[in-house]
């Protein structure tokens, strides 16, 4: 198992455009059409949880509305073996510079 950790929504700036990290959006796509992390791909999370292959030379960075949908998702990506960050709240909590609307 690879790590889960969390991610206050204030850090989350610092990571957007990082070659190093996948953002990913685990809400719907009418969710993250109405505004989303610039750079973000939209991965509903009953998709992520299928058969969606990702680089696990990457850390995979998951949000959804409140936090607890990317959580769930991250434990399972983690047990697939992938290093995941969660953030913590959501987007709601999200008051950064990389919001698109």
């Amino acid at each position: 198992m690879k790590n889960l950790d969390m991610l206050s929504p204030d850090e989350l700036d610092s990571y957007v455009g990082h070659p190093d990290f996948i953002i990913i959006d685990v809400r719907e796509p009418e969710e993250f059409q109405a505004g989303h992390i610039r750079g973000a791909k939209n991965i509903p999370y009953i998709k992520l949880l299928g058969q969606i292959s990702l680089s696990k030379e990457k850390t995979i960075i998951l949000y959804c509305s409140r936090g607890s949908a990317s959580l769930a998702a991250g434990r399972r990506m983690a047990l697939q073996g992938y290093d995941v960050l969660s953030v913590v709240g959501g987007i709601r909590e999200y008051r950064g510079r990389n919001m698109i609307r």
